[in-house]
């Protein structure tokens, strides 16, 4: 199919998450014919960014230490074209001003979505554009859908036990501070609930039933190493609380991101390229501890990992 012939689409309906954070906007495109798609967070004012990378295999771009926008799309490397498309939506959103301090600042990284579908289309400047244009406040889609259109989590170590995962966000308020998290899964990992149970991968394709572990480990790693490099999970935690202290934002970014091991097992693997992007709006000043912020929203990190799974903790 020529790429002229490919449709964004911009409008979802299905479970969303719902939300009152000021200055947050999110815009979701897909083309069907992939399926894959990209999922654009937005900013009406440049926030602060630390972005917080680990696996073998991450691949992120726009590390300037502030952001207009995070974009997560599928496509691999390729898909990283949607980027450029927010980035020129944000430009044509400035009335084509190019002075040093009207540049935009887009951050964005890359799932590799390619593995449950035979097919080259990836998501490009026009689904960013339109991705980004199609923004709103207050809703974003669950499941199966924008960047996570394509996504499996718990491939197993031969790549051959996954499930359908998505895109995951929750929110939470904690006095006047806000968090929100938003995620998609594509890991080679399983995803795990609060109990300690498996609710989406390592899935046994003759019983159906879910493992934590599989059975021959050891085989199935010395024959993983010969498998392609095939997953990624990426995050992004926005919160608004001023944070007085540079190196915060870093250490809460380390730690939420650490925390998601409880719910994403075994995580950050060779064949991983989990990327979080930390962005703070510093919009409120609170003095809510920088451990306790951290904790809440390694909390928020888990059930937005778990609302990524289509069916379990949607509502």
């Amino acid at each position: 199919m020529k790429r002229q012939d490919l449709t964004p689409k911009t409008d979802f309906t299905g479970p969303a998450l719902e939300f009152d954070f000021p200055g947050v906007q999110i815009g979701i495109a897909e083309y069907e014919e992939g399926p894959t798609g990209c999922t654009v967070i937005a900013f009406d004012e440049p926030a602060e960014l630390l972005i917080d990378a680990r696996g073998g295999a991450p691949y992120a771009v726009g590390d300037f230490g502030v952001t207009d926008a995070v974009c997560l799309t599928g496509g691999s490397v390729y898909g990283i074209e949607a980027v450029s498309g927010v980035n020129r939506a944000i430009l044509e959103a400035r009335a084509n001003t190019v002075t040093w301090d009207a540049l935009a600042a887009v951050a964005g990284g890359v799932i590799y979505d390619f593995g449950p579908r035979a097919n080259a289309i990836h998501p490009d400047a026009e689904l960013g554009y339109a991705a980004w244009q199609a923004r709103k406040p207050g809703v974003f889609p669950l499941g199966a859908r924008g960047v996570g259109r394509s996504a499996t989590a718990g491939k197993g170590f031969l790549f051959d036990r996954a499930e359908q995962a998505g895109q995951g966000g929750a929110f939470r308020q904690i006095g006047d501070v806000r968090i929100a998290f938003f995620v998609v899964t594509n890991p080679v990992g399983a995803i795990h609930d609060r109990s300690g149970k498996v609710v989406c991968g390592h899935i046994d394709p003759e019983t159906g039933e879910r493992a934590p572990l599989l059975a021959d480990l050891e085989m199935k790693i010395d024959r993983s190493l010969r498998g392609p490099s095939t997953n990624t999970t990426l995050s992004v935690l926005v919160i608004d609380q001023k944070l007085t202290d540079p190196g915060a934002l870093g250490r809460i970014a380390r730690q939420v991101h650490a925390s998601m091991a409880r719910a994403i097992q075994p995580f950050h693997m060779a064949v991983d390229g989990d990327v979080l992007f930390a962005v703070s709006t510093n919009a409120v000043e609170s003095p809510l501890h920088e451990m306790l912020l951290a904790t809440a929203a390694s909390e928020v990190a888990w059930d937005a990992v778990l609302a990524s799974v289509p069916g379990y903790g949607q509502r």
